[in-house]
């Protein structure tokens, strides 16, 4: 059973965010992060111990900006410069209301209370789970988290240099205790977006733990 807490247990001021969990970013999928299977039994496990936990889910249009379908000559993992800024090209993934795009079947976190959709915007796109990548669009998670009561954020989930570390940096530039999960997360590391997204993550406070730290 997930914890339990008063509103004056600092566990009711936590949440989980458990980030794009989802069909095409486990093997088999269109855009498979190496490992990234191993991750789903851990977030099960983890989101026992929390009493809020919040999922996302990338949700793109069929021709979104950030395919590189949808770019003449272009295949994936080229860059391209957008007006709101440098855009690696990605293989189709995600496309709303297809089997890619949905939760793993294995997810199990029925008590999660929020699924916050992403990246359906066609012309931009959106790595963290509070902002479109124009970096002024927000999703709604920040307002829904303060609602709430909440001042502390763990992260985990996929892909570590992408959407985790981008939502980890947004919710400590926010003001929230910020905690990412490094078991429980996998990277891509694409031209070396792991190291670089370490480096962002320290430099805005967040700070990089493993799961056992938060099991009981």
């Amino acid at each position: 059973m997930p914890a339990t807490a008063s509103a004056a247990d600092p566990r009711a001021r936590a949440v989980l965010v458990a980030v794009d969990l989802q069909v095409d970013f486990l093997p088999g999928g269109r855009l498979a992060v190496p490992g990234g299977h191993e991750v789903v039994p851990l977030a099960n496990a983890v989101a026992q111990g929390f009493r809020n936990v919040v999922l996302t889910q990338d949700w793109h249009p069929a021709d979104h900006v950030s395919f590189a379908s949808s770019h003449a000559g272009r295949a994936p993992f080229d860059e391209i410069d957008l007006p709101y800024g440098r855009q690696i090209l990605w293989p189709d993934h995600c496309v709303q209301d297809t089997d890619g795009a949905r939760l793993s079947a294995v997810l199990d976190i029925p008590h999660a209370q929020l699924i916050i959709r992403k990246g359906h915007h066609r012309a931009i796109d959106s790595y963290s789970t509070f902002y479109e990548a124009d970096r002024t669009t927000p999703t709604g998670l920040s307002g829904y988290l303060r609602d709430r009561h909440i001042d502390t954020v763990y992260l985990i989930g996929l892909a570590t240099d992408f959407c985790v570390s981008w939502s980890a940096v947004d919710a400590a530039r926010h003001g929230f205790t910020t905690y990412v999960l490094e078991d429980a997360c996998r990277a891509l590391d694409v031209d070396g977006s792991l190291a670089k997204a370490h480096a962002d993550m320290a430099a805005a406070g967040v700070r990089r733990i493993r799961t056992a730290d938060v099991m009981d």
